[in-house]
C-alpha cells in the first residue's frame, strides 16, 4: 500500500507538471505511479486534470496566453498517454448512453473537451467525436444520424462560443427535447441557461455528473412513454392513448 504521503507527492508533481509544462516531469511522475500501484483513474482526476483547472484558471485571468496554454496540453497528453490504457472500467458501472462531443467551429482548442470525453470512455457512453473546429451544421447532422442522448459542445475562446446557440437553435428545431451540453472557459451557467442549453460542466467530473443526470431524465421520460399504450385511433386520425 503506498503511504498517502507518497501518493500526494506524485499527484501533485503531475498538477504542477502541466501547470508548469514540464513534460519530462509529468511523464516521470505518471510512471512512478504505476510503478506503486496508484490508481491510474486517480492521478488523471486528482493529478493532471486538476493541472488543468490551474491553467485553465491562469489563462482566463490573463496570466497564461494560448502558447502556454498549449505546452501544458501537451505535457497533459504525455502524461494521459501513460496512464490511460491502466484505467479500470467497471462494466457494472457503465450506463447506456450516447453523445455527439466536438469544439465548435474557429476553435482549435480541444483540451477540455477530450477531458471529458475520456469521463464519457470510463462512465460507458458511446461517442461521437467529431473533433476540433467542426462545421455548426456538423453537430446538428450527427445528431440526427446517431440519435444521441446529448450533444455536448465546446469552445475556449469568446469569439468562437457564439456558434454554441445556432447549434442549440438548430438542434431545438429538430428535436424540442433535446439534451445539450456546452462548456469551456469562457462558458458559465448563466450563459448556458441564457442559450437555452440544459448544462454546462466546470471540469470534467462535473459534466459527467450532468450528462448522467441528462441520461436519467431520458430514460425516466422513454419508461413513461412506453406505458402509455396506443388505444385505438380518434376521429381527428390521431391515436389515441390510455
Amino acid at each position: 500500500m503506498v503511504a498517502e504521503e507518497k501518493q500526494q507527492e506524485i499527484l501533485e508533481r503531475l498538477q504542477n507538471g502541466v501547470i508548469e509544462f514540464e513534460e519530462d516531469e509529468v511523464v516521470e511522475a505518471a510512471n512512478e505511479a504505476l510503478e506503486l500501484g496508484m490508481d491510474a483513474y486517480k492521478c488523471v482526476i486528482d493529478g493532471l486534470a486538476a493541472g488543468m483547472d490551474v491553467v485553465g484558471e491562469y489563462f482566463a485571468g490573463g496570466e497564461y496566453f494560448v502558447p502556454e496554454v498549449l505546452m501544458c496540453a501537451d505535457a497533459l497528453y504525455a502524461g494521459l498517454d501513460i496512464l490511460r490504457p491502466h484505467i479500470k472500467f467497471d462494466p457494472s458501472k457503465q450506463v447506456k448512453g450516447s453523445v455527439v462531443i466536438g469544439t465548435v467551429e474557429g476553435d482549435v482548442h480541444d483540451i477540455g473537451k477530450n477531458l471529458v470525453k475520456l469521463m464519457f470512455e470510463i462512465a460507458g457512453f458511446t461517442i461521437y467525436d467529431l473533433g476540433r473546429d467542426v462545421p455548426l451544421d456538423d453537430f446538428v447532422e450527427k445528431y440526427l444520424e446517431t440519435d444521441a442522448d446529448i450533444v455536448c459542445m465546446s469552445a475556449m475562446m469568446t469569439t468562437t462560443m457564439i456558434g454554441m446557440p445556432v447549434v442549440i437553435e438548430k438542434v431545438r428545431a429538430k428535436n424540442p427535447n433535446a439534451k445539450i451540453m456546452v462548456g469551456g472557459a469562457p462558458i458559465n451557467e448563466d450563459i448556458a441557461q441564457k442559450w437555452g442549453a440544459d448544462a454546462t460542466g466546470e471540469d470534467a467530473p462535473n459534466a459527467l455528473q450532468e450528462a448522467l443526470n441528462m441520461i436519467g431524465v431520458l430514460r425516466d421520460l422513454d419508461e413513461f412513454q412506453a406505458e402509455r399504450k396506443p388505444k385505438e385511433w380518434g376521429a381527428d386520425g390521431v391515436m389515441e392513448a390510455e
